[in-house]
């Protein structure tokens, strides 16, 4: 039976080597990357194409995907040891050196609360019942518990077994296990449970939660001091609980939970925190300032009380949070008012519909956040089968959804996830939950719910360079004109700085002491290509065509010292003493503006330039070329931009070069945005540039059923695109970022499962 405070008995909590070639020897070694040109197509639509509604693709049967056996799939393990039980709002998170804790929550059959510490080694997938020391706190649920400072993890607020809503912060030190309670002065802010809690500048923030006999929902948001363990005001912000939270770009990033009706919600709430006092100094001591904040509750008698002044925390019962014994309410100043909005700007955007933006009210819904992107994932439940889950991505810069992947192809069918948790880096995450099949023996006693299977997500193989490596802001995404430029400070970085040195001839006096050529940028235009003998990224048999007429582009001036550092292939060659080293040239057989972004990369260590973006043909480029010689942050780079402004007149050079570079995942995302708009791109100039074979290739993408359909049958299709959605429509608008995965009954449950 489920406790009485918890709406569902199921766990809604919360919490938050590349495929290189050797040596590569460029003195015989043909292009690898195709020589795309940057110009959008302008090819004439025919009258009969005009509209997109007249012609689509559509299967006939269920498609075998290929990339689903070929592409990444994350794998499913069993742990050892003293596994929990499947604790509902249990606090769930990483800590750093390849362990996981687990923290209080309650038993969804015996109501019974804990207050356990339990850690899990995510090397020998060990089990173990912690002995904790100090001021042990007393059982919870509902809590939040915050890494800090890599070493502490800060647990806040909870019901405890009396439903008596908490409001105290306790501390557990990771290398000592002993517990303390920091004294906190300021107001105290309201008891609360299944909250959200996120860090920032020292700052410890709360937003929102449930709390009182009528579990109320709490719209507020205050943070705690951690240099001066020092509470501040609350300020009204959103009316949530079991929601997520996130800092990026000095803004708290609100999403999901449910709402003051208990429903579900789609809401992306964001509050600026930049430019206000408010959060830049620290709060003031006491709570006289909150004096002025009165307001008659006539004016709102729907809206909850907040207690703005100190208080114990201590609920009816006479016990306190972190003691079995009781204690004495003392009295003390309660300013009970509304709570004033937030200081800084707070807006908020409802996303109502969309192929790729994941419905929140069906399955298990689990957010993290990592590069500035939220990421959902939904995951199987009762009322939906793994099939219908899938993983998806929010750009919080462009507010764009995507789907990355489809359930089948995350998720193995008879497992329920309970909770999810990230590292600091943002590059891994972990479900952790149980089997849903009863004869799946756990052990002597039979079937029990235990969190005893865990499921490692390696958020890199989807393009996120993680939190260390933030995309630069979409403001520089903009070509910036000569009306826009401003006037450049003495130094905005080492990368900036060395980006002013590089490609400047010697005479400049920039110390450049090394020559690199590439292929002409007009090569695409020579005769060879033009006449169809050799399309763009093919190479004949000869593999000596390229030498000695082919066309060289201009001199790339660059330092010999940075290329050595940055460049492990070229410190190789060199350390050799090879003919570079002695004539102090390289050619590298690429067009010339790849090879002018892959060095550009070496001194800057961006794939941006810093008058404009580097087009995506030169982007997919680089890719290739992180493959070849082996560099997983400029592929990590190259994947994350990709993914992410995938578009008609760029797709297909994005699969073919994905393909080249071994990479599954963008291939097949590519592939599918080729098919469902393939109307389009068979007109675009990076379709008609693709070598014949890759033309072949990409055509039998499709499944081998499909069949394009027109006329009459058109009409039946969208009277039967109503009542069935497990079909794929290619009529999506221009430039949409909108994709339907085709359908897939290939479930491959025999692979991806470990058994420790």
């Amino acid at each position: 039976m489920a406790h009485p405070s918890t709406p569902s008995a199921s766990a809604q909590s919360l919490f938050g080597g590349p495929v290189g070639s050797a040596a590569f020897q460029h003195s015989s070694a043909a292009s690898s990357v195709p020589s795309f040109t940057h110009s959008t197509s302008n090819a004439p639509t025919p009258a009969s194409a005009a509209s997109s509604g007249n012609t689509f693709v559509m299967p006939n049967s269920p498609m075998n995907h290929r990339a689903m056996t070929d592409g990444y799939r994350p794998r499913v393990t069993r742990t050892l040891g003293q596994r929990p039980a499947c604790l509902v709002n249990a606090s769930v998170t990483y800590c750093g050196n390849n362990q996981i804790y687990a923290f209080g929550g309650f038993d969804q059959y015996t109501d019974e609360v804990y207050n356990h510490v339990l850690r899990l080694d995510l090397v020998s997938h060990q089990w173990n019942l912690v002995d904790n020391y100090g001021d042990i706190p007393g059982v919870r649920m509902g809590h939040t518990a915050t890494l800090y400072q890599g070493e502490k993890l800060l647990v806040f607020g909870g019901e405890n077994e009396h439903r008596t809503y908490l409001s105290d912060l306790i501390v557990f030190d990771l290398k000592t296990a002993h517990w303390t309670q920091p004294q906190v002065t300021g107001p105290l802010p309201k008891g609360r449970a299944r909250h959200a809690a996120v860090l920032h500048e020292d700052k410890l923030f709360i937003i929102g939660g449930i709390t009182g006999h009528d579990n109320y929902v709490l719209d507020d948001i205050c943070y705690l001091d951690l240099k001066t363990y020092t509470w501040s005001r609350s300020w009204r912000f959103v009316g949530r609980f079991d929601h997520s939270a996130y800092i990026c770009a000095d803004r708290v990033w609100v999403f999901g939970g449910l709402s003051e009706d208990m429903d579900k919600v789609s809401e992306l709430w964001w509050l600026d925190l930049k430019g206000s006092p408010a959060f830049d100094s620290p709060p003031h001591m006491g709570s006289t300032s909150d004096r002025h904040a009165v307001m008659s509750r006539a004016t709102d008698p729907s809206r909850p009380v907040y207690s703005m002044g100190p208080t114990a925390a201590v609920g009816a019962s006479g016990y306190a949070a972190n003691s079995r014994t009781a204690q004495v309410n003392t009295p003390s100043f309660q300013l009970k008012a509304y709570a004033p909005m937030a200081p800084g700007a707070v807006s908020y955007l409802k996303f109502v519909s969309g192929p790729n933006v994941p419905s929140q009210v069906p399955g298990t819904h689990f957010h993290i956040y990592s590069s500035g992107t939220l990421l959902d994932f939904v995951t199987p439940a009762t009322t939906i089968t793994s099939k219908e889950c899938s993983l998806s991505a929010l750009d919080l810069a462009s507010l764009r959804w995507q789907k990355l992947a489809e359930g089948r192809e995350i998720f193995k069918s008879g497992f329920r996830w309970l909770y999810c948790t990230m590292n600091e880096d943002g590059t891994k995450a972990w479900l952790l939950g149980c089997p849903t099949d009863p004869t799946n023996d756990l052990g002597p006693n039979g079937f029990d719910e235990y969190l005893s299977d865990i499921m490692e997500i390696d958020l890199r193989r989807y393009g996120f360079l993680g939190n260390n490596f933030v995309s630069e802001p979409r403001s520089e995404l903009s070509r910036p004109t000569s009306h826009t430029r401003v006037q450049e400070q003495p130094s905005k970085g080492l990368g900036h700085d060395l980006a002013r040195l590089f490609n400047q001839p010697p005479e400049t006096g920039s110390g450049t002491d090394f020559v690199v050529t590439a292929l002409a940028s007009d090569y695409e235009d020579d005769d060879m290509m033009s006449s169809g003998l050799i399309r763009a990224g093919e190479v004949p048999d000869d593999q000596n065509w390229l030498a000695p007429d082919a066309p060289t582009s201009p001199p790339i001036h660059v330092h010999k010292l940075i290329l050595q550092a940055r460049w492990p292939h070229f410190a190789r060659l060199y350390n050799a003493q090879m003919a570079e080293f002695h004539t102090k040239k390289m050619h590298i057989p690429e067009p010339y503006s790849v090879v002018k972004a892959f060095l550009s990369y070496l001194y800057t260590d961006s794939i941006h330039v810093n008058d404009g973006v580097i087009d995506l043909p030169d982007v997919a480029g680089l890719l290739v070329m992180s493959n070849i010689y082996n560099i997983p942050h400029l592929r990590l780079l190259c994947v994350n931009r990709l993914s992410k402004e995938l578009d008609v007149d760029h797709a297909c050079i994005i699969w073919y070069c994905a393909g080249q570079a071994n990479e599954d995942w963008l291939g097949k995302r590519a592939a599918n945005f080729c098919l469902t708009h393939w109307g389009r791109i068979v007109r675009t100039q990076g379709f008609l540039r693709l070598p014949r074979t890759a033309l072949v290739e990409l055509s039998q993408e499709i499944d081998m059923e499909g069949r394009v359909i027109a006329g009459e049958e058109l009409d039946y299709v969208d009277s039967y695109r109503s009542r069935n959605d497990n079909w794929v429509t290619r009529k999506d608008s221009i430039g949409s970022d909108r994709t339907q995965p085709l359908p897939s009954d290939m479930d491959n449950d025999s692979e991806g499962m470990d058994i420790a």
